[in-house]
């Protein structure tokens, strides 16, 4: 097969050659020509979530963890108190992360196969008024979750909480307002929906408590708040920029916006979401999800009970008809994930379902 391999995953996505090409050029991360790049994606991102009169946007460099882990530092004093609400694999990373940078965390599970519940936080805390941030993931990819943001974000604004949603497989596919959801931040990354590459995420920070996120940061890397103060001063990040990330950025952007923006772009994705369940259930497959609770970012599917199947080889063989699959994120059943994101359409997806039928004859698998 002479393409490249097509990525059903969460991200790293598949992206297009346009967006390769960008890449191709080496900039000078001080070059008036370079900070004008980075400008303009700022711009973008802000006009993404109508965030120009409430928020401001930081760069930073690294993988999505790096953006959030920056995040909750920056905007959490040293003595806050986070709540995680918890139904994932990413939902416990945060307070991981949260924990090892010396905040107070509490954890509330629930479970991973439904969304989170905005009334059960007003219980919470109502009942503990030492809380002062939480943290959401507004889509938990683990099994591919769509938490209620408006919800949660209503619940945290009327008890004066701070919120701080990790937005990261969401952010240019599903809707997010800053004119009509307070948030005090809101993380994403380049090599997602917006369908750059990796290798930069970016923090929207609301405007009314950037003045007081000054100091919080234990890192001198990844203190958003001096990362902002340098830029705006500047136009420059203050450490070396992954360069060719934020060029091939403000190309992906360019073809968000002359698609259609985030409406144009759900569509396509629900699209291809619709093209997978419907091709995968032909095959015998059934998602873990009830449609009710999923995303249309990537579905988790049972795997089958066929004693000749292993992921691995599962995977390898999916991989020889030209498609990367992803492993599962949960701990009671045996599952595996297929993303609906990416420089595709439902041609691909179709395609891909082809590609596990021939997975599952190759591999003497019989469903259904």
């Amino acid at each position: 097969m002479d393409r490249d391999k097509i990525l059903l995953t969460p991200g790293p996505l598949t992206t297009t050659l346009r967006t390769k090409l960008a890449m191709l050029k080496d900039w000078g991360s001080w070059d008036a020509d370079f900070i004008a790049v980075t400008a303009s994606v700022r711009k973008s991102l802000l006009n993404i979530v109508h965030g120009q009169e409430s928020h401001v946007v930081v760069p930073l460099q690294g993988s999505g963890t790096f953006s959030v882990e920056a995040a909750v530092a920056t905007v959490v004093p040293r003595d806050g108190h986070v709540l995680v609400l918890d139904n994932g694999a990413y939902c416990k990373r945060a307070g991981r992360l949260t924990t090892l940078m010396g905040r107070r965390c509490t954890i509330h599970e629930s479970d991973e196969a439904h969304a989170v519940s905005a009334s059960v936080l007003d219980g919470l805390l109502a009942q503990d008024p030492s809380i002062t941030h939480v943290i959401l993931i507004h889509c938990e990819t683990g099994a591919g979750v769509l938490n209620p943001l408006q919800a949660v974000a209503d619940v945290c604004a009327r008890h004066g909480k701070g919120l701080i949603v990790d937005a990261m497989s969401s952010f240019g596919a599903l809707e997010i307002d800053a004119r009509t959801c307070q948030f005090d931040a809101l993380i994403a990354a380049s090599g997602k929906c917006l369908e750059g590459v990796p290798g930069m995420g970016f923090v929207f920070i609301r405007k009314a408590i950037l003045d007081a996120c000054a100091g919080n940061s234990q890192s001198l890397a990844m203190d958003l708040y001096d990362q902002y103060q340098y830029m705006e001063k500047t136009g420059q990040w203050r450490f070396t920029p992954p360069t060719h990330v934020v060029v091939a950025l403000a190309e992906a952007i360019a073809q968000f916006e002359a698609e259609g923006g985030q409406p144009a772009r759900l569509a396509r994705y629900r699209a291809n979401y619709e093209a997978l369940v419907q091709g995968m259930a032909g095959l015998g497959f059934k998602p873990f999800l009830d449609p009710a609770e999923q995303a249309p970012i990537i579905v988790t599917f049972h795997a089958p009970t066929h004693p000749n199947y292993d992921f691995k080889r599962f995977y390898e063989c999916a991989k020889q008809y030209g498609f990367l699959l992803y492993p599962g994120k949960l701990t009671q059943v045996e599952t595996f994930r297929v993303g609906c994101i990416g420089a595709i359409g439902p041609n691909e997806m179709r395609q891909a379902v082809h590609a596990v039928a021939q997975t599952l004859q190759t591999l003497g698998i019989a469903q259904g």
